[in-house]
């Protein structure tokens, strides 16, 4: 049982920044491929990063490639999303997760575990 709590969500700017983190519980959190996705009203939770469990892999959705960069501390059992050059379509509550695998999965029915998620707003 993995428990996660997102943090570090707020109002930004257009072109702003923001770090989010993820705090997980337990002491299997190095062995988890990490994940964030990110929901808007009215639409389906999409894919955002992900990185393996050593921290070797990683794989972005093209929406946020040169913009997000994910990391992790295994040592702090936290995830961190560093989100650069904000833009008002960014604006939707980022969810954290913890999945199974080798590699940095993207599609949601590979996580197991899920944070309540933390909302972000970029204004125009």
């Amino acid at each position: 049982q993995v428990q996660l709590v997102e943090s570090g969500g707020g109002l930004v700017q257009a072109g702003g920044s923001l770090r989010l983190s993820c705090a997980a519980s337990g002491r299997t959190f190095s062995s988890y491929a990490m994940g964030w996705f990110r929901q808007a009203p009215g639409k389906e939770r999409e894919f955002v990063l992900a990185i393996s469990w050593s921290g070797g892999n990683t794989y972005y959705a093209d929406s946020v490639k040169g913009r997000f960069t994910i990391s992790r501390d295994n040592a702090k059992n936290t995830v961190y999303l560093q989100m650069n050059s904000l833009k008002p379509e960014d604006t939707a509550v980022y969810y954290c997760a913890a999945g199974y695998g080798s590699g940095a999965p993207s599609n949601t029915y590979e996580y197991a575990y899920w944070g309540q998620g933390t909302q972000v707003t970029v204004s125009s």
